[in-house]
């Protein structure tokens, strides 16, 4: 008889805990290496990956991509049989609602830290005086080598305070909600904290970078249907490979035992958490109080989605592009607006009679936008979409998604923070941590950080035959 596998919970039925549980379950191609059963709080899997129909259209409600130079959410999506739904973003192009026009936003830039300044030029993004300082680039008085600091005040310094506001704030929102005069740099771009510590010119550097040979393939890809139906299709999988899955459960409590864990009085060999910091902190304050002490400070930012469908017939002509980033500093009420039927050929051979775009609203500390009731937050939608596209026309169907604490915020000592949570962590034993909260908030961060977490879990793990025998 072979080996009896090891009992695992894993709570959290977001993407990374999904990918975890499909890794130790045998359902991405790979012998099973455990029993799982995964634990979700709420009705559906899949966390900020969520589709559903507006005015009947099927749509993205939370994220609409992933990054494809990164191939683990690819590969993912290739493991539950998604290879052929995978579809990359069309050639429409994106720009910037910024000093009262749509202006393009610029190639040959990294995070909205420029790396070609005639493009920037071109572009018109930013005014005389902003174009020039960023010309005339300073040294930076913050050594990187030694000490992490936040990209705003870095570019800031090196480049001009509007290239910050204009570009790298508008584009590191629409990642993390979040603010440039905070974010680490170590954390959030850690290509260019390479090409700091290098010296010399920061725009030298940042072309550099992006003057490497990449990988063949489209940046971005999204899947047919939306990106909502990758969750759906890994619990699948999961399921039909003998992964108990457990929705509406949340767990209550979380304790050690001198075997494993006790999972609201079940027993289990090991547990992988993959919940959002909060969550995690209020499991772990009994056992793992160093690691719980640690996740409590991590803060989120909330956002609100708009979504909104059109009747076609009812447009003189489509707004231009795939949508349009909007700098904080320029005071509107929407962060982004994306022209979904556009930039998802998929989504316009869908439903061609329907335009459908969505909008943002809500960052870090500016999360009043989510106490509006919807019929507000379309209201001011609309009225932003009126200046900046002369949209007129009035949607057929709207949908209103509010992602409250949705998106962890990654401050300057970040990833000394998470370097702290998981030694926390291992001192607690036959446990690990995977989701948003640590390595990245892009998907294929959270699926490669549960394949991390899978391993630190399995490797000191005896199987139950092996612990009964020692």
């Amino acid at each position: 008889m072979g080996e009896a596998l090891p009992r695992i919970a894993v709570i959290g039925g977001g993407i990374a805990g999904l990918t975890a549980a499909a890794q130790l379950g045998g359902a991405t191609g790979r012998p099973p290496r455990a029993r799982v059963t995964l634990f979700e709080a709420g009705p559906q899997f899949g966390g900020k990956l969520r589709s559903g129909e507006v005015g009947g259209v099927q749509v993205d409600l939370g994220a609409e991509s992933v990054l494809a130079r990164r191939p683990e959410a690819v590969e993912l999506a290739r493991e539950v049989g998604l290879a052929d739904q995978l579809e990359p973003p069309t050639t429409a192009k994106a720009a910037v609602w910024t000093r009262g026009a749509l202006r393009p936003l610029p190639g040959g830039q990294l995070m909205g830290v420029p790396g070609d300044l005639a493009a920037l030029a071109a572009a018109d993004l930013l005014t005389p005086e902003g174009l020039a300082r960023a010309h005339a680039e300073r040294p930076a008085s913050v050594d990187p080598d030694t000490a992490d600091v936040a990209i705003g005040a870095y570019v800031a310094e090196r480049l001009g305070q509007e290239v910050v506001d204009r570009l790298v704030e508008p584009l590191l929102g629409g990642v993390y909600a979040g603010r440039a005069e905070e974010i680490s740099l170590r954390a959030a771009v850690p290509q260019l904290l390479a090409a700091a510590r290098r010296g010399g010119s920061l725009v030298e550097g940042v072309h550099e970078l992006l003057d490497r040979p990449q990988a063949g393939g489209p940046v971005f890809q999204g899947l047919r249907g939306g990106i909502g139906t990758l969750p759906r299709a890994v619990a699948a999988a999961c399921e039909r490979h003998g992964v108990q899955l457990c929705p509406n459960t949340a767990v209550a409590e979380l304790r050690r035992t001198p075997d494993g864990w006790l999972v609201d009085g079940r027993g289990f060999d090991a547990v992988l958490l993959a919940v959002p910091a909060p969550q995690a902190a209020r499991l772990l304050a009994a056992d793992a109080p160093q690691a719980a002490a640690e996740l409590a400070a991590v803060e989120y930012a909330g956002m609100a989605l708009v979504t909104m469908a059109f009747h076609r017939t009812e447009l003189p002509a489509p707004p231009p592009g795939s949508g349009f980033l909007v700098p904080p500093v320029d005071g509107r009420s929407i962060k982004a607006a994306t022209f979904s039927s556009q930039k998802w050929g998929w989504l316009a051979a869908a439903a061609p009679d329907a335009f459908v775009l969505r909008t943002s609203l809500g960052r870090f500390r500016e999360e009043a936008a989510l106490e509006l009731d919807d019929a507000e937050l379309v209201a001011r939608s609309l009225a932003d979409l009126g200046e900046a596209v002369g949209l007129r026309a009035r949607p057929y169907a709207t949908a209103v998604t509010r992602w409250r604490a949705g998106l962890p915020q990654y401050p300057v000592g970040h990833q000394d923070r998470v370097a702290r949570i998981r030694a926390a962590v291992a001192r607690a034993g036959r446990l690990a941590v995977a989701g948003a909260a640590y390595d990245g908030v892009g998907i294929p961060a959270c699926v490669a950080g549960a394949r991390r977490a899978v391993d630190d879990l399995l490797t000191p793990l005896p199987s139950a035959a092996d612990a009964k025998g020692q």
